[in-house]
């Protein structure tokens, strides 16, 4: 037993006449070894990127719940008089009338 672990601290099973089958296995272990980084990496990548997008979803929704208060504010009677007042216009004392046209159908323009 301790022989084996001698020959493999050694690296004597890379170079006997069975390396190549060693060679083939530490190979495809290495290949799954990168595939399996590059997995994790790109995983991450996309989490943090989820995260990111989430954050900005978030803040764009207070944003837009900000505006939404300040436009009601804006559209409010009180405040639509308050600033054409400063403005020097006021508000109708009379009422608006209705203009009817009525069309003469005989022929005549």
């Amino acid at each position: 037993m301790a022989a084996k672990i001698y020959d493999i601290l050694k690296g004597s099973f890379l170079t006997n006449e069975d390396a190549f089958k060693n060679w083939r296995f530490i190979l495809f272990a290495a290949f799954l070894a990168i595939i399996m980084i590059y997995t994790g990496h790109s995983y991450e990548r996309k989490v943090h990127k989820l995260a990111a997008l989430k954050e900005h979803v978030t803040e764009l929704h207070s944003e837009y719940t900000d505006l939404e208060r300040r436009l009601m504010f804006m559209q409010m009677e009180s405040t639509v008089a308050k600033k054409i007042k400063e403005k020097g216009i006021a508000p109708a004392k009379n009422p608006p009338q209705k203009i009817v046209i009525v069309r003469n159908n005989h022929g005549d323009n």
